[in-house]
């Protein structure tokens, strides 16, 4: 008897009860989300997030690795050039850290924009790729840290009774099994070679991945190409060629982004000046600083900060 390919079964569970399912997950994030906002749940790694009106401007973060599901609304994410648009009927994943603008862009009282995030561990996908592929992954035909598919129903029924467990006796015991379940449902779909890619040493997203995490702790430091390249085991010119594909910016735009977007971070937050700020993240001339950081946000920091002091609600969350 010829057994199925166990990625057939990943989408297994019929469309109406998908819905019934997504409906029932709606409710549970307003529930645990009751107030715009994003709340980390009692399971580690688990948020529920939620938008009550379209984001009035772009939002600029950094999203860490996550599977990303919208149970209500949509949303819009941009990456370098690259533009991804969300909704109940695509699911969204983040394969390493990656400076995003993102934008609510249908949310209202009545129907809040609702998110389910679950944050990927790099290790716990590495495990259960292990697993999974004993003989090595399948072939993709392009690594990208952002993956887009449509929404599996089998998935968002493991959200959903993931988001249940919260509260009831066992869960502590029960919720990672379910983690577990979700992961393996992801790498069994579509997309699941691209996000498994991050879990496996010899993957390029993998090498990526580490450059990426230095690029974050020391994004006020010089860069040096040759370094990160060897960081990630690559050719300057490999290094180079991933990066891109990866993040869809290339590793001096990459460092540019998180300084810009922690210098905003910290005139907000700190209450610094453009000048204190501009140094803080790496920068030798207050003038380029303000250039480059007008280009980006849009205006220089001397008009964009006061604006945003009056809507103190411009943050992003999946």
């Amino acid at each position: 008897m010829r057994l199925p390919d166990p990625r057939s079964l990943a989408s297994g569970t019929p469309e109406g009860a998908g819905e019934r399912e997504m409906a029932t997950l709606a409710g549970l994030i307003k529930a645990y989300a009751p107030h715009d906002g994003s709340f980390e749940l009692r399971i580690p790694g688990v948020h529920a997030i939620r938008r009550s009106r379209p984001s009035s401007e772009l939002m600029h973060t950094v999203q860490q690795p996550a599977l990303c599901i919208v149970a209500q609304g949509a949303k819009r994410v941009m990456v370098g050039r690259e533009v991804y648009e969300y909704d109940a009927s695509r699911m969204i994943a983040f394969a390493v850290d990656l400076p995003v603008t993102a934008q609510v862009t249908r949310a209202s009282t009545a129907e809040p924009y609702l998110s389910f995030r679950l944050d990927l561990d790099r290790h716990k996908v590495a495990g259960l790729v292990l697993k999974m592929y004993p003989h090595g992954l399948p072939r993709v035909p392009e690594s990208r840290g952002v993956s887009l598919a449509r929404v599996d129903a089998s998935i968002v029924a493991a959200a959903t009774r993931l988001v249940e467990l919260i509260g009831q006796p066992g869960a502590e015991l029960l919720a990672p099994l379910v983690v577990d379940e979700i992961l393996i449902r992801l790498l069994l779909s579509s997309i699941g070679a691209r996000v498994a890619q991050v879990g496996v040493a010899e993957s390029g997203v993998h090498g990526i991945a580490k450059a990426v995490s230095w690029l974050r702790a020391n994004f006020s430091q010089p860069m040096k190409v040759e370094e990160l390249a060897e960081l990630a085991h690559m050719s300057a010119s490999s290094f180079h060629q991933h990066f891109k594909a990866v993040t869809s910016m290339s590793p001096l735009q990459y460092q540019k982004v998180l300084r810009l977007q922690e210098a905003r971070r910290l005139m907000l937050s700190a209450m610094m000046d453009a000048g204190v700020a501009s140094r803080q993240v790496g920068y030798a001339s207050a003038s380029q600083f303000s250039r480059e950081y007008g280009r980006f946000f849009g205006s220089p920091p001397t008009t964009d900060i006061p604006r945003l002091r009056e809507n103190v609600g411009a943050v992003a969350d999946a």
